[in-house]
């Protein structure tokens, strides 16, 4: 199974300055998902409406972190939220948006943590994003953990790929899913390494991961 890719954008303030960069993205006809990050006091209905054709138009599944009132999404026309960890929030989430709307979880330190959200009709779970502190497990645990999740449940899995090199081995898992993240965006040309993603996962997706 060749998993589909997961895009998480670095905060956006300034729709018009971002829309260029997502637009180069998008055209490589790679991605399924965005995520489509918000900066730190951004208005979300001045973000999100000049952004949400581009992705949405495109056949992508347009998603915002939760916000404090999960109206907001059916209001802007948002498919659906990531919840960043687990707590009260994710089952306001699941309360709130399901079935309409898709709900996901990241932010899961633990196979309990992931076991109990899986039981909350979540559409997927996430499992290597990267902490407050910007750090990111090892590789090696985000693949153990997408491996076994893959082997045993139907929720579909995430996998976070930290940089390109990540994504054959976390291809291999059967994730679902590869996330791509912010540092996408800093490499010299993004949709070249977006393509150069979607190659890697296409060649190692049949076969094992490699040992860390």
């Amino acid at each position: 199974m060749v998993p589909q890719f997961f895009l998480i954008t670095p905060p956006v303030a300034d729709p018009q300055a971002f829309r260029p960069l997502l637009e180069s993205v998008i055209a490589t006809g790679a991605l399924d998902v965005v995520l489509l990050r918000l900066a730190p006091q951004a208005d979300p209905k001045r973000v999100i409406p000049p952004l949400r054709p581009l992705v949405q138009e495109a056949g992508i599944a347009l998603l915002i972190e939760a916000p404090e009132d999960p109206r907001l999404v059916a209001r802007l026309g948002i498919d659906g939220v990531h919840v960043a960890a687990p707590g009260p929030r994710l089952a306001e989430a699941v309360a709130a948006l399901k079935p309409d709307r898709i709900v996901g979880i990241g932010g899961l330190k633990a196979r309990h943590d992931a076991m109990e959200a899986g039981e909350m009709d979540v559409d997927y779970v996430m499992f290597g994003e990267p902490r407050g502190d910007g750090s990111v497990p090892p590789l090696a645990q985000v693949v153990e953990r997408a491996e076994w999740w893959a082997a045993i449940f139907n929720t579909p899995c995430i996998a976070y790929a930290p940089d390109l090199e990540s994504v054959a081995p976390l291809a291999a898992t059967g994730a679902e899913f590869i996330a791509l993240g912010p540092w996408l965006f800093e490499t010299a040309d993004p949709a070249e390494t977006i393509a150069r993603a979607r190659r890697a996962a296409k060649a190692r997706a049949a076969g094992p991961a490699p040992a860390p």
